[in-house]
């Protein structure tokens, strides 16, 4: 794995002078080719290149991990309802998890793709606790607290800032 802040992949910029707004990413043959209008500042460069650079490779991340298995073992594991979808998205910035209990679908933030899986099992257990209770009442932190390192797992992503210190 690449040091904190430097790209697994090399990273390609095109400038074009027929791209007039957009920016895109994706990987190319084993690297990330981003297209971008030749107008563009350096420190605009720089920008659009390490948040898609980020992008990409928790998306590259989160497709290695097997999430509907291992939210099968969880539930299982810590006697909770299986989801009826779990997946992996990119457009949650604020959370680390989301559910719908009324569908039984449940989403994890990619940014935590990369995690250890400790704190993974920990924010899928969490979720897999609201297909039972909705609300962060006790009864569902008794079912939240089945999973052994749930403290420990909170303490982690409050040190990676993706929550405060003042969960329920």
């Amino acid at each position: 794995a690449a040091p904190p802040g430097v790209p697994a992949m090399e990273v390609e910029v095109v400038r074009s002078a027929k791209r007039r707004k957009s920016v895109s990413a994706r990987i190319v043959d084993g690297r990330i080719v981003i297209r971008m209008p030749q107008w563009m500042t350096k420190k605009q460069e720089a920008e659009y290149v390490t948040a898609l650079v980020a992008k990409l490779e928790r998306q590259n991340t989160a497709a290695t991990v097997d999430l509907p298995r291992r939210a099968r073992e969880l539930a299982k594991r810590h006697d909770l309802p299986e989801p009826r979808s779990i997946t992996w998205v990119s457009n949650q910035q604020q959370r680390w998890g989301s559910c719908t209990p009324s569908t039984g679908e449940i989403r994890i933030s990619d940014r935590i793709a990369g995690f250890p899986d400790w704190v993974v099992d920990a924010v899928v257990v969490h979720e897999l606790a609201h297909l039972v209770h909705r609300q962060h009442s006790a009864a569902f932190w008794t079912l939240a607290n089945r999973y052994p390192r749930t403290e420990r797992a909170y303490g982690f992503l409050i040190a990676k800032q993706l929550t405060d210190d003042d969960v329920e």
